[in-house]
């Protein structure tokens, strides 16, 4: 953060977690898991305008109860740490996000902006099987593959040739033509968002070239955001594998490469650098302690998707198999445990190792409104800080502000040349030869 300060229990904060149906199904799990470990989680894009009982009058919101809905289930469980972003798109901006946000909730929220893969090429954001729903998608201003409205589509569908349709957002910045407009542009923006109320304002952009790119960290830097996430190829949404966006862009290694690189340019000319949280595959606690000290010192968190997701389907799963009452509101696909989790045992008690510190955070009576893919997500989060401080004791370094870029050799002369790193030959081999020297 610039001036207000956002804590996290651990270096790491969720993905955007939009419109996608998987979103929507298992936000529960997604949104008390993240607030229970204290991390910052993200509801992403589009969340209202696909919102069936979301009401826009004149063009702006009224009433966003899916959206009320994500806000406050995070709310409910977080203490001191974490924090819930909003992320604006161009068809959210248009529909009044920011100002809905600002009214119901004030400054307790942050704001993100949203750069790139809002229009993907390749398909669409998420998919509908319903011609009604698609109908409707479009009478809201999305554009909607292939046309519902259209009547030889309306016939297809009818006869089974057509089954689902695809929405998409809409690009933003085709106005623009010049870094200048841009920049004007995004700092009207900003602007206009503290206006509101907003006192953390974020930047989420998506791989880029290198301009872009350049623009995010100079622009975000000058505007004083709090937070600006790189978002590197490949990738995917609810609708993963993603096609456009594994062939799309540059891939995370080389885009965070130069975002460090840019990062110090600015720094040498005495400029304040905007923190920077990395995204793009990660998934372990070595890819974070990695991406951390490739970053280092401008990186403070690492943003994880799928990785985060997973405990929360796998916990929701279990807990449709343990609570039957409870598998269609938690979206389990099970019918029986398979074996690898029953030879764990038959309880959550027994199953899930964070359990009971889950349970000495909320209480004993609270724990029957903890779904079990949270406490999985508690427990996910529990091993990854484990891991990282495992790590972070092998390289003698015991705050995670405290990881450099020295903390990490290239495996390859390839990756040395692309990220500046040092080849693992090379790393203090100077010291090396003295040594033998003497």
């Amino acid at each position: 953060g610039h001036k207000v300060k956002t804590k996290s229990r651990l270096p790491m904060m969720t993905g955007a977690l939009g419109s996608t149906f998987i979103a929507a199904k298992y936000w529960d799990s997604f949104a008390i898991g993240g607030a229970l470990v204290g991390i910052p989680i993200v509801v992403g894009e589009n969340v209202v305008g696909v919102d069936k009982e979301s009401e826009i009058k004149k063009g702006r919101i009224s009433k966003a109860p899916e959206l009320d809905r994500r806000i406050d289930t995070y709310f409910r469980y977080q203490d001191k740490f974490g924090g819930i972003i909003v992320q604006l798109n161009v068809e959210d901006t248009r529909n009044g996000v920011a100002e809905y946000v600002a009214g119901k909730y004030g400054d307790k929220c942050i704001v993100e902006l949203k750069w790139g893969q809002g229009a993907k090429d390749i398909g669409g954001e998420i998919q509908v099987s319903s011609l009604e729903y698609a109908l409707f998608l479009k009478n809201r201003g999305y554009i909607v593959d292939p046309d519902p409205s259209s009547p030889e589509v309306k016939k297809a569908f009818e006869k089974g040739s057509i089954r689902a349709f695809a929405r998409h957002s809409r690009l933003g910045g085709t106005n623009l033509g010049t870094v200048d407009l841009v920049r004007e542009d995004f700092m009207k923006t900003v602007d206009y968002l503290r206006s509101l109320g907003f006192k953390r304002i974020s930047l989420k952009t998506g791989s880029y070239g290198m301009e872009e790119l350049a623009m995010a960290i100079k622009f975000a830097s000058e505007a004083n955001l709090d937070l600006l996430t790189i978002d590197g190829s490949g990738g995917g949404t609810g609708m993963s594998p993603w096609n456009m966006m594994q062939s799309w862009g540059v891939p995370s290694i080389n885009l965070h490469a130069k975002a460090y690189e840019y990062g110090a340019l600015l720094a040498a000319q005495g400029g304040r650098v905007v923190d920077m949280s990395f995204a793009g595959g990660f998934a372990l606690e070595d890819s974070i302690f990695k991406g951390i000290a490739l970053g280092a010192p401008f990186v403070k968190l690492i943003c994880m998707g799928r990785a985060l997701m997973i405990p929360g389907f796998l916990g929701s799963n279990i807990e449709g198999v343990l609570r039957p009452e409870r598998k269609d509101a938690v979206n389990g696909n099970w019918d029986k445990l398979p074996a690898s989790v029953a030879a764990m045992g038959a309880t959550a008690e027994e199953i899930f190792a964070s359990y009971f510190d889950v349970e000495k955070r909320v209480g004993k009576n609270e724990m029957k409104n903890i779904p079990y893919g949270a406490i999985a997500m508690y427990t996910m989060a529990d091993k990854l800080a484990c891991g990282l401080q495992q790590l972070m004791a092998g390289a003698r370094k015991f705050r995670v502000d405290r990881i450099t870029r020295n903390d990490i050799f290239a495996g390859n002369r390839e990756t040395a040349r692309e990220t500046g790193i040092t080849h693992m030959t090379d790393a203090k081999d100077e010291s090396a030869k003295k040594i033998l020297m003497a």
